[in-house]
């Protein structure tokens, strides 16, 4: 083989240096580069999609404008003849819940159990609430009561409309963009350390040209934002399949769940609370009559009675279609609204069943129920979408600075490679024997509770292993047959 030949074979894998100093920088390298150039690509879906997703509460109040207000044009009727009147535009409905107009110029939206909708998806027809008339239905999504436009955007991010099958994206999406982050905040700040007089930390060099521009920019955008991918990551595990399962064990464990009211109607309990006769409405229930019918009559004392025990503002209540289930009044998520709190009430009686404050949940669920307002763009409003929209258009420029550099760091003289070289291997060599066996213990812990960044990991490495075995096998012939000592082929 002939000496250019076995210089373009050695720069392929640069030897690992048996003496150098230890240093987690060349294993966090390379680690940081493959997960960058392998799944960077379904972060960036991802990505996008989220962004989307940021601002679709805005677009939605934009698309849907003429089903979700009215011009104010007096005092509303009650919320009873509202639901009738969704009624009649549905008969062949069961009549659910209702959200009644917060504020002037909104409307009612009364939601109906339908069987020919999807899982956690209800029709909701609106009404104007002055004029008791309906403007129009539509199906609504979950507990944000999301309109068809946000749940078509939310399923794109969630699993590309593919069905659980397509959730394995997002969540190897979700489950690498903490190590990819935490990898290049570290490598960013170790950079700055060793070049103090040279690198900049927090600023864009405008001075820098080809791939040291593109490596300024990846860095200086990374760690900016880098605490705000972290939270994506671990906000969005908590909706995924697997990691989100073992989320939801833990939580249930440490008992760090969101309480519910509880809607069970105990024979003396609810009459003899504390809370009873709060309203002041008494009402007798013939158990021949249609207890749904009923109690939609019955709505409007409910919701007086929720209000006069401190649940007001923007609620759903649910109708009870039997007689041992209480109503149940729960403040909905809204923008700059920190608490949702709820009630239970029996709709014969007016007694309060249960109650759960927001002040009294654990501080865990707290964090969590903040955390995806938060992830989600409702937390905040418009600021909270704006700040998420940003910080998917950094990502977005973040992915593809890396690509860029990525493929400027290819070999421009004739090597046979078409893109960039891996960072040389060997870096689990550079820290001490119990800095392994710690990282294989941590390795082990998060592969279990995130199964998807494990296997890939097990993947990569594998995958790694063989391609390095083989390319040393391939480097090793070249110098026996080029005469060189066996010492300096093992190198």
């Amino acid at each position: 083989m002939s000496t250019p030949e076995l210089e373009r074979v050695a720069d392929a894998s640069p030897p690992t240096r048996p003496n150098s100093p230890r240093s987690w920088r060349p294993l966090i390298l390379r680690l940081h580069f493959y997960a960058g150039i392998l799944v960077a690509p379904f972060i960036l879906i991802a990505t996008i999609s989220g962004g989307l997703y940021a601002v679709a509460p805005t677009i939605e109040q934009l698309v849907y404008r003429d089903y979700l207000h009215v011009d104010a044009t007096g005092p509303a009727v009650p919320v009873a003849q509202q639901i009738r009147v969704a009624q009649a535009e549905r008969p062949d409905l069961t009549v659910a819940a209702v959200r009644p107009a917060a504020e002037a110029g909104d409307t009612t939206r009364v939601l109906f159990t339908d069987p020919s909708l999807g899982e956690s998806e209800r029709l909701a027809v609106f009404v104007d609430p002055a004029t008791a008339t309906s403007v129009g239905e539509l199906a609504v999504y979950g507990s944000s009561s999301a309109l068809p436009l946000r749940t078509w955007i939310s399923e794109l991010h969630r699993h590309l409309h593919l069905g659980e099958p397509g959730r394995i994206y997002s969540e190897l999406a979700a489950s690498w963009l903490w190590v990819i982050a935490l990898g290049g905040l570290y490598l960013w700040v170790e950079r700055y350390r060793r070049n103090r007089d040279k690198a900049r930390l927090l600023t864009f060099d405008r001075k820098s040209k080809g791939r040291n521009r593109s490596l300024n920019w990846h860095g200086v955008a990374g760690i900016w934002i880098a605490v705000g991918l972290v939270f994506l990551s671990a906000t969005g595990l908590t909706w995924s399949t697997y990691a989100g399962e073992n989320v939801t064990e833990l939580r249930s464990a440490l008992s760090w769940t969101t309480p519910a009211v509880s809607k069970t109607i105990g024979s003396s309990d609810a009459a003899s609370t504390d809370h009873s006769g709060h309203g002041g409405h008494s009402m007798d229930m013939s158990d021949d009559a249609s207890m749904t019918d009923d109690n939609v009559g019955r709505i409007d004392s409910v919701l007086e009675t929720a209000r006069a025990n401190g649940i007001g503002g923007a609620v759903e209540a649910s109708i009870p279609a039997s007689s041992d289930t209480a109503f149940v009044v729960a403040e909905t998520r809204q923008p700059w609204v920190m608490s949702n709190n709820s009630i239970s009430i029996d709709g014969s009686t007016g007694a309060v069943v249960d109650t759960v404050f927001f002040s009294d949940w654990p501080l865990a669920a707290k964090l969590s129920a903040w955390g995806i307002q938060l992830h989600m763009g409702t937390l905040f409003g418009v600021a909270n979408q704006l700040a998420l929209l940003a910080l998917a258009g950094a990502l977005v420029s973040i992915i593809v600075r890396g690509y860029m550099m990525w493929w400027k760091r290819r070999p421009t003289r004739a090597t046979g490679l078409t893109s960039g070289r891996p960072p040389r291997r060997g870096g689990i060599r550079r820290i001490s024997p119990i800095s392994v066996a710690v990282l294989a213990v941590v390795a082990v812990a998060v592969g279990w509770f995130v199964p998807l960044l494990g296997l890939s990991l097990v993947t990569f490495l594998g995958v790694d292993a063989v391609l390095g075995r083989a390319r040393n096998d391939v480097i090793r012939i070249a110098f026996l047959s080029s005469g060189i000592p066996g010492d300096h082929a093992r190198g």
